[in-house]
């Protein structure tokens, strides 16, 4: 036997330090996110620039207002929320749009979202109903075409009927206050 056979191979000590090192690198990656400042609910959408998604949804029944419908919000600043009566973060932010829909410079218009209709009309029958439009999407096929991630969402249509505006969650006051009204002043003052 020589040598250099009774020599032990060096240990590959790095291979145990791999899966550390890289535990480190995400936990890196995921502190520098929650530092970040930036706020989670804006979550970018590949369709803010984009028209309106051709969108033509029934009416809620008995509500006598029409379904959701792209072709109406030519030449207005329309608010989409997308809303859920099973939707616990959709009752909170409700008195909010109650208050938005006061301003008549821009149309309400609601998406709801994998309900029933007797559920959505008793959600709206309790909390009141800011919307001048409510399309039913039962099966979510049109939430998908807007890119919606959950309940609730809001989306802001732009008089030329292009997205300007997304936003992910309920509206709080502070929400509403320094991110949507901003948003929508910008698109009624815009071309």
């Amino acid at each position: 036997m020589s040598a250099t056979e009774n020599q032990p191979k060096p240990r590959r000590r790095w291979l145990a330090l791999l899966p550390v090192a890289a535990f480190m690198a995400l936990a890196a990656l995921f502190l520098a996110q929650l530092m970040s400042g930036r706020d989670s609910a804006v979550i970018p959408s590949a369709l803010i620039g984009a028209p309106a998604p051709a969108t033509d949804l029934p009416p809620l029944d008995t509500t006598g207002l029409p379904g959701l419908s792209s072709a109406a919000f030519a030449g207005k600043v329309t608010v989409v929320n997308v809303f859920a009566s099973w939707c616990a973060p959709c009752r909170q932010e409700h008195p909010l749009l109650m208050q938005l829909a006061a301003d008549k410079r821009i149309t309400l218009a609601a998406l709801n979202y994998k309900d029933t209709p007797e559920n959505a009309l008793r959600f709206l029958g309790s909390l009141g109903n800011p919307f001048a439009a409510i399309g039913v999407d039962q099966t979510g096929a049109a939430a998908i075409d807007w890119g919606v991630y959950g309940v609730p969402e809001t989306f802001l249509v732009g008089k030329d009927g292009r997205i300007l505006f997304k936003y992910v969650g309920p509206f709080t006051p502070d929400s509403m206050e320094t991110m949507m009204l901003p948003q929508i002043e910008k698109a009624l003052a815009g071309p």
